[in-house]
């Protein structure tokens, strides 16, 4: 997420996080964790970029955040593609190469990931991940927390549920109620941990 903002001229100094980065490509600066009590990054008018997989916190830091009357940035790669009929919530990741096509709406904390393709009238609820290179048909509606998995398809006009697992590869043909998991082609529920 770090060098998609930063090819789309975004400026990148700090970092936030449970622990010190092991790995630090782009020598950002660590201010702390936004749960703790010492952290440096409040009231500094910084822009917080969500770069959390993870969807239910990522929404919960993003209301942490929201809360402290902090602002989100969103980060769009330039190589997406994004309707001007489209409408996209706050701190919304978009990857490379998206795809989202006229009047669909995308909520707040989502993440497109690279290649994934939303066609027309799509509706993304909150905090809402598209792996990389699934595809959402025209009029496809999502529900909170939702994860569609990498090379899934949605059938148009379908309806998936609040935090709802679609595997890699599965092809969805019929709507899908919530908190539930679901795999293979077409879709079957499968039971277990999430």
């Amino acid at each position: 997420m770090t060098e998609a903002a930063m090819d789309a001229g975004m400026y990148v100094r700090y970092y936030c996080d449970r622990y010190v980065a092991l790995v630090n490509p782009f020598q950002l600066s660590f201010i702390g964790n936004e749960k703790e009590e010492n952290f440096q990054g409040w009231g500094k008018d910084y822009h917080f970029i969500l770069g959390i997989g993870d969807n239910a916190a990522r929404q919960r830091i993003a209301s942490i955040i929201i809360q402290k009357g902090e602002s989100l940035a969103s980060v769009i790669h330039p190589s997406a593609g994004i309707s001007s009929t489209a409408k996209i919530g706050a701190g919304f990741f978009g990857s490379r190469n998206i795809s989202v096509n006229a009047l669909s709406v995308i909520g707040n904390y989502a993440i497109l990931n690279t290649g994934c393709i939303v066609e027309h009238g799509c509706i993304l609820g909150e905090a809402v991940h598209i792996a990389p290179g699934a595809v959402l048909a025209g009029d496809v509606r999502i529900g909170d927390r939702s994860f569609i998995g990498a090379n899934a398809v949605v059938k148009q006009g379908i309806t998936i549920g609040k935090d709802v697992v679609i595997g890699a590869g599965t092809v969805v043909i019929t709507d899908i109620p919530d908190d539930t998991r679901y795999v293979g082609n077409p879709a079957r529920q499968i039971h277990g941990n999430k």
